[in-house]
């Protein structure tokens, strides 16, 4: 909005014309959010306790998570609204990847509120039916990557990159749509899994969209992208603007989500999160780089789908002590905070590894 308005006086006014650079927009999206986060949370907290709306455990959870009864869930909402205002603020508005992106958000939170609804509200701590949760996440994410496929203009809307091979690009045609479904649901699905410890989601969040911060900056500036033998997708560059509003408004949650946690995201956070991220790395065309900057993600669903199949293979042997894999640390007697960390750290590892893939091809 501030571009639309500020930008065209700089015809002008000189100093409008900073209002061009994506650069600057994008570090003063990190900002507006990670204010306006700072300032609504506190609100946000006070009425959900009003409401009392609050974390329920469902039971099979390590024994030491019950003191965690009672904390105010549903706290994505104020992630979600900072990164809103701070996007609609920064950037291009006629920017059609940035609606797309807006679109995933609002539908994907709106499932995760129902989800979150009938947990608190309804007292069912098992939620929204998975089979109607994931068939709502298909109907949002096939919305999504059909939007981005018909309005692409560079001709590699179907086509799928590989990091470390400047040369190997498969043309995947309009099977690249359901691919795009399955990226948009199982980044949506993985942080959800992830968001079962104090700050255990939203820092490896925040580390990959910090990360795609980059990976759109380069890939929709021509000569950076031409360089470095990358796709160049017009108007890509805009999506570093949301990414930056992700960033700031993922980093003023934090500072109350952190151990001990005073709020949870919930799914109406978890779910729009995820699905977000995908649809930026679809946007971006570095699906697979996904995989490699949201690793935790990855090892968190990986380590759910091992613990089922291997419970079913041997009729009720469990690989893990729990499953997703923060819990089988939990109960190996490691500490909350020391697993949140370790964490951070391997997400951020991941991210450099993610972001080399720019320069070794």
């Amino acid at each position: 909005m501030l571009y639309n308005l500020l930008y065209p006086l700089s015809e002008y006014f000189s100093i409008f014309n900073v209002f061009k650079y994506i650069t600057f927009r994008t570090a003063y999206a990190i900002i507006t959010a990670l204010v306006i986060s700072l300032f609504i949370t506190p609100i946000l907290i006070k009425i959900l306790k009003h409401l009392q709306l609050s974390q329920k455990t469902k039971g099979y959870e390590p024994e030491r998570h019950k003191v965690k009864e009672g904390t105010p869930t549903m706290g994505g909402l104020g992630i979600l609204l900072s990164a809103l205002i701070s996007t609609l603020l920064w950037a291009d508005l006629r920017n059609i990847y940035i609606w797309v992106i807006v679109f995933v958000m609002f539908g994907t939170g709106l499932i995760g509120f129902f989800d979150d609804y009938i947990k608190t509200i309804k007292k069912n701590p098992e939620g929204l039916h998975p089979r109607g949760k994931f068939w709502g996440q298909v109907v949002v994410g096939t919305i999504a990557v059909v939007a981005i496929h018909f309005v692409d203009k560079s001709g590699y809307s179907s086509k799928l990159a590989f990091p470390f091979f400047k040369n190997l690009i498969l043309d995947l045609g309009y099977f690249y749509i359901l691919f795009g479904i399955f990226i948009i649901v199982g980044t949506s699905n993985a942080v959800n899994l992830t968001d079962g410890l104090d700050g255990l989601a939203i820092m490896p969040t925040v580390i990959a969209f910090g990360t795609f911060i980059i990976f759109a900056y380069v890939t929709g500036h021509a000569k950076i992208s031409a360089y470095l033998q990358i796709i160049n997708v017009q108007g890509a560059g805009e999506v570093s603007v949301f990414c930056g509003a992700m960033v700031g408004a993922g980093l003023g949650f934090l500072w109350f989500n952190a151990y001990p946690a005073s709020l949870f995201m919930g799914d109406v956070g978890s779910l729009p999160l995820g699905a977000t991220l995908g649809t930026v790395a679809i946007i971006t065309k570095h699906e697979i780089v996904l995989a490699i900057v949201g690793g935790v993600f990855v090892l968190e669903t990986i380590s759910v789908m091992l613990q089922v199949g291997f419970f079913k293979m041997t009729k009720g042997k469990r690989l893990f002590r729990m499953a997703p894999i923060h819990h089988h640390f939990e109960l190996k007697g490691w500490s909350e905070p020391k697993i949140i960390v370790r964490f951070w750290i391997i997400s951020f590892i991941l991210a450099l590894i993610a972001l080399s893939t720019l320069k070794l091809r």
